[in-house]
């Protein structure tokens, strides 16, 4: 079955000049493993698409339960030099979230999503 993140995790993102930053919390701690395993550098550059001219860097905080990415080249410039509506970021978690991720039906159940 295919679910959004939403269902996973809550995610807070900002800005580092033209980089955004996004990090996404599990909201229970065995959701972690799922979200490690799904949510990749790679399936996030492709979800965002031209928005993110630059590479997507991923990093691991299991101790938090979440990850963190980095998504160079996706704010115009940043905030003092880009034209963007969002300059500094702040959707850029909600679009995330929206992401669809695949998980086997045995996995929903385990986890109580089904």
């Amino acid at each position: 079955m295919k679910i959004e993140l939403l269902k996973l995790a809550h995610a807070r993102s900002g800005d580092k000049g033209d980089t955004a930053n996004v990090g996404v919390i599990a909201l229970k701690d065995e959701f972690y493993p799922l979200l490690v395993r799904e949510i990749t550098a790679e399936k996030v550059k492709a979800h965002f698409g031209e928005m993110v001219k630059g590479e997507v860097e991923r990093f691991e905080l299991p101790n938090l339960k979440a990850l963190n990415f980095l998504l160079h080249e996706s704010l115009g410039g940043g905030g003092t030099l880009s034209l963007m509506t969002d300059a500094q970021g702040k959707t850029f978690s909600t679009a995330l979230l929206r992401m669809k991720i695949e998980i086997a039906d045995e996995d929903a159940k385990i986890l109580g999503l089904l």
